[in-house]
């Protein structure tokens, strides 16, 4: 009975001391840290110029959808945009996060 008693004392691993436990989660600490950096934090800049700039749009701005129509803001409502399309005058109403980047502004 001894014998198999220092056999399974041998067979358990030891507790892992705090050090090791820090050196096991470091690379995926690190995989974390490198994705924010690449990815997370680049988007967010991203959004709040987007966020800007639709707040800067104002009558007579030229934009363009993410659909690709080209206009001119005719009107500003709470969360879209009256646009002018085409050459007979014609009015969308367009959601204000639809439009994907101005072309020019008014008197520039």
């Amino acid at each position: 009975m001894t014998k198999l008693s220092l056999f399974l004392a041998q067979a358990q691993p030891a507790a892992p001391t705090g050090m090791q436990t820090l050196m096991s989660l470091l690379p995926m600490i690190l995989i974390f840290a490198a994705m924010y950096f690449l990815l997370i934090a680049p988007q967010r800049k991203k959004q709040k110029q987007h966020e800007q700039m639709l707040g800067a749009l104002k009558t007579g701005d030229d934009i363009v959808t993410t659909g690709g129509i080209y206009g001119t803001i005719t009107g500003v409502k709470e969360d879209r945009f009256i646009v002018r399309v085409g050459d007979n005058n014609q009015k969308l109403e367009i959601g204000k996060s639809f439009v994907h980047g101005l072309i020019k502004k008014d008197g520039v």
